[in-house]
């Protein structure tokens, strides 16, 4: 089996140590090349490499960034013609970075030892689970999107990791709080649309989930959509209030793992595709990324088409 694994050695909770013992341990038993991104969008060329040279599997040990970036260049632009997953090199992931959320979600533990003998069970067992994706402005995302004061909250963290903070749970946290208590941040008012339903006026924040969860507080699970997976359709969480009472009151029901409820917040776990339209432009985020500023925004997903190193569902 020929296994590409990517490192990124700018990922949070990297160390040359533990990327050189990951590579020992996967050479000792399967064809392993080892790369390293050197820059943005390294590890989605990559990716394209691992397919036209043919890789069985594609293993990344790096955050969600990488993640993200390695699934898009191994699946190509959502605008073309899909491909079998199963001619497709398989992604895996050992987690390294902040949040690991993809990892995480798949059932792959946050510890980088114990992810890789997660990993080296799968592969010696040739077993792939298949899973469905989003996809929004030409991309694939893994877990989340977001529209509004989630995707103000990611610009901030990343200006404070561009001045050399760590992205940790306690600064998103801080920095999550500090965004809604803030009176100059106002989020831009905008209107999401699903199938079948008016459209929700008025939205100061908007989530579209493939999966759930889709974020975590420490070790606790945040599942806005508790009932959206990777083998159903996307989940959207739409507030239209940024009130601190009101927000507290559903903060505290995420983080105490009740069913999210709000009378300013529309929530379905299962859409075939979600519009967010905005007058002016709104902070938009991919996969914890910072995509930019935009009026519009399209979300649809794709059944069944990437195959993950994994334990398949139930399993």
């Amino acid at each position: 089996m020929r296994v590409m694994l990517i490192t990124n050695p700018f990922a949070t909770f990297t160390t040359p140590e533990g990327r050189d013992a990951l590579a020992n341990t996967l050479d000792a038993r399967f064809h392993v090349d080892v790369e390293r991104t050197a820059h943005r969008g390294h590890a989605g060329e990559l990716g394209a490499r691992a397919v036209a040279e043919g890789y069985d599997a594609v293993v990344v040990h790096g955050g969600d960034g990488s993640v993200n970036e390695v699934a898009n260049g191994i699946l190509g632009s959502p605008d073309a013609l899909p491909r079998d997953p199963a001619s497709l090199p398989a992604l895996g992931v050992v987690p390294g970075g902040s949040a690991n959320v993809f990892a995480r979600a798949l059932g792959i533990s946050r510890d980088p030892l114990v992810a890789t003998a997660q990993l080296m069970a799968i592969l010696d067992r040739r077993e792939r689970r298949t899973i469905s994706l989003g996809h929004t402005v030409g991309r694939w995302f893994l877990f989340n999107a977001g529209m509004g004061m989630d995707a103000i909250v990611v610009r901030r963290m990343e200006e404070l990791r561009h001045r050399g903070r760590k992205a940790t749970a306690g600064r998103y946290f801080r920095t999550t709080l500090g965004s809604f208590f803030r009176p100059s941040v106002t989020p831009p008012v905008f209107t999401a649309e699903v199938p079948d339903h008016d459209p929700i006026e008025g939205v100061r924040f908007g989530f579209v989930s493939n999966t759930g969860p889709w974020t975590y507080f420490g070790t606790r699970e945040i599942r806005t959509n508790p009932h959206t997976d990777f083998d159903h359709g996307l989940g959207i969480f739409a507030a239209t209030s940024v009130s601190v009472p009101r927000n507290i009151v559903l903060g505290a029901r995420l983080l105490a793992g009740t069913e999210p409820k709000a009378r300013h917040l529309y929530r379905n776990d299962d859409v075939e595709w979600v519009r967010f339209t905005c007058a002016e432009p709104a902070d938009v985020q991919m996969d914890g990324d910072y995509l930019g500023l935009y009026q519009k925004m399209e979300f649809g997903y794709r059944r069944g088409v990437l195959d993950v190193l994994a334990a398949t569902k139930g399993a």
